[in-house]
């Protein structure tokens, strides 16, 4: 993937979903999966335990710490039923913490041919592939996260991210805009949205 280029204008890049009904490029299709965001069921072997945690997440003054709600909610995307997948989970989480991603990259490889429908894993080797700037990689593995797992908001968040390096804001607001829909107290995402509406984010 390349940033994008300045063309003429195109007639719907003030329009997000507009663009999303197109033949899709790779960040199309992921924007596509984003928009549809909270009307797409998530994949039913996933905890039913996310859906009550979901629910009140989104509340504006949940009963719970909205981190600690957070921090569950992680805690069951990364935890696998098999002890093998977790532990390599695991071991891969501590070498990108360590900044060892040559050794985390062929874990989580082995872990998204083995485990297809672990949405984690995919978005876990998407943000490896985004250290990389490897967009087009990081768009595939966000894809398929978000296929599984469409409430994912550190994933939406992660494309929001690669929009912004592609240089299209438009679609990066929309998709901080449906992050913070479903998690409203991520911290920063408001003032990032403030960012992407000033002059030097306008499309050209």
């Amino acid at each position: 993937m390349t940033a994008a280029s300045p063309h003429a204008p195109d007639p719907t890049s003030r329009d997000p979903r507009a663009r999303a009904s197109r033949p899709a490029d790779p960040l199309d299709r992921v924007l596509e999966l984003v928009l549809d965001a909270r009307t797409r069921p998530p994949a039913t072997h996933l905890p039913k335990r996310l859906n009550g945690l979901f629910r009140e997440l989104g509340k504006a003054d949940p009963a719970n710490d909205p981190d600690d709600i957070e921090d569950l909610i992680w805690a069951l995307w990364i935890s696998h039923p098999e002890g093998v997948a977790a532990t390599a989970m695991a071991n891969a989480c501590e070498a990108m913490a360590a900044g060892a991603f040559d050794l985390a990259k062929p874990i989580l490889d082995e872990l998204v041919a083995r485990y297809p429908d672990w949405p984690e894993a995919w978005n876990k080797r998407a943000i490896l592939a985004f250290i990389g700037r490897q967009d087009e990689a990081c768009l595939a593995d966000i894809e398929r996260t978000l296929q599984l797992e469409p409430r994912h908001f550190g994933a939406i968040s992660g494309f929001a991210q690669i929009c912004v390096r592609q240089r299209r804001p438009v679609e990066a607001k929309a998709a901080l805009t449906i992050a913070l829909e479903i998690d409203p107290h991520l911290r920063g995402l408001r003032e990032l949205i403030e960012t992407l509406d000033t002059p030097r984010h306008s499309m050209h």
